[in-house]
């Protein structure tokens, strides 16, 4: 992808004929009326370009994505421009903007746009405040929006944001996974293994199955007739099961089958003892979610969505408010949401009820840890000829995750003693620091 793409220097060049213009028109300096400069389109290899085309602004939208951008590439772009008219650094307040933070340039504000597109056409001025509405595909997407304003302040007065997503995709040509700050309570989780590394029951693999089905099929059912105006778009499922089974691998698996974006909810953000906070905060989860196409995963989910108390107190009635909210939310989430819980128990029945598939991942057995112990062998070191891969499925009850940890610091002493072979007696001190874990002993 192109780098610093032509159509991006371009955007500015309109810009700026366009906002001369409106100015020669308002401090009368031109005979005939406004009229909007030609937008002139290049061919190239970028992101921006891309997004152009498949999006197809209107001279509108073009003139309020270029405006969002001009503070990304030349800070001090509306100041500059204004000066050539107003010469005597007085304030003009009619092109609106806004200063703050570290920056001392004018950044612009919905007033910008209303003033630059429509002038003093109220008509008009009202037509231009509906491309900042949620209904238009700027914020449905969360490409650009209005900064929130202080109660009683006008709403074109908030600073237009563009995302930083698309500012570093269209200045950088690259599109690059999103780095959320520290206060941002989901985290993307990936894997480099593939299906066959899992090992699962039959049942629980064909139920996952079913989540496939859906990722593959669901957009093509939704445009029945019928069904498209009875069913909610999204798809809820339920992990249940020990630690180690399998719940997280799946969830990434299914991202990287279908090309999607995993995140994970790191619930100590977002549980709040304050009222409201914990609503607030998954809000930002899901409306990013939606606008991306994420699968969304809740681990030990029931954390946030236990069954409901009887309220006894204040605290009680709004903990179970959130988990209202959440029902709600969970419910009209339009992509892939999936809880993970340790106890298919502890869940809300409520929430039960509006689960798609309910999947279990059991502790394996024999056969299945024999698997995973053939699965997890390295491939640069051998096994000590003593060691007898089913007796130790046989013998030992461990999950998944767990003999990959026995494997590896196994292989870690291996490689201490520049050994090529992996020692029967590691494998044995490592099983027992696992059941340690567990406050289990080994004989």
């Amino acid at each position: 992808m192109q780098p610093n793409p032509p159509n991006i220097i371009n955007s500015l060049h309109f810009l700026r004929e366009l906002i001369i213009e409106r100015l020669q028109v308002f401090f009368n300096k031109k005979d005939t009326g406004f009229t909007f400069p030609d937008i002139h389109l290049y061919e190239e290899d970028s992101l921006f370009h891309d997004f152009l085309l498949q999006h197809k602004p209107g001279i509108e939208e073009y003139t309020i994505l270029s405006l969002a951008l001009s503070p990304h590439i030349q800070p001090n772009f509306l100041d500059a421009i204004v000066q050539q008219f107003i010469t005597q650094g007085i304030d003009f307040p009619e092109i609106g903007g806004a200063k703050s933070g570290n920056n001392r340039n004018t950044v612009p504000t919905g007033e910008t746009a209303l003033f630059i597109l429509a002038g003093n056409d109220l008509q008009h001025r009202l037509q231009i405040q509906q491309i900042f509405s949620k209904e238009h595909f700027f914020y449905k997407e969360k490409i650009l929006w209005l900064e929130d304003v202080k109660e009683g302040e006008p709403k074109m007065s908030g600073r237009i944001i563009l995302s930083d997503e698309y500012v570093q995709e269209w200045l950088f040509g690259a599109s690059l996974k999103q780095h959320f700050g520290p206060d941002f309570p989901a985290k993307n989780i990936e894997t480099k293994m593939e299906w066959n590394d899992l090992v699962l029951n039959s049942f629980t693999l064909s139920q996952i199955n079913d989540i496939q089905t859906w990722l593959n099929h669901h957009p093509t059912v939704m445009q029945d007739e019928v069904l498209g105006k009875k069913i909610k778009p999204g798809y809820r499922s339920l992990f249940y099961g020990p630690p180690g089974t399998g719940k997280t691998l799946t969830a990434a698996l299914l991202g990287k089958q279908f090309d999607k974006e995993v995140y994970r909810i790191d619930l100590s953000q977002v549980v709040s003892k304050y009222i409201g906070e914990t609503e607030k905060n998954l809000e930002k989860v899901f409306a990013k979610a939606e606008s991306k196409d994420w699968i969304l995963f809740f681990d030990e989910a029931d954390a946030l969505f236990g069954k409901r108390t009887n309220v006894q107190s204040s605290h009680d009635r709004y903990a179970n408010q959130e988990v209202s909210y959440l029902l709600q939310r969970v419910e009209d989430y339009p992509g892939l949401l999936i809880l993970a819980s340790n106890f298919k128990s502890n869940m809300d029945d409520a929430f039960l009820r509006r689960f798609h598939t309910i999947i279990q991942f059991p502790q394996p057995n024999a056969a299945e840890r024999l698997q995973l112990w053939e699965k997890s062998l390295p491939a640069l070191y051998k096994p000590e000829p003593k060691i007898n891969l089913k007796e130790l499925a046989d013998k030992y009850e461990l999950t998944g995750a767990a003999i990959l940890n026995v494997v590896y610091y196994a292989t870690l002493k291996a490689a201490s003693r520049n050994d090529e072979f992996v020692c029967h007696a590691d494998l044995i001190e490592a099983i027992r620091r696992e059941y340690r874990k567990e406050d289990r002993s080994i004989s």
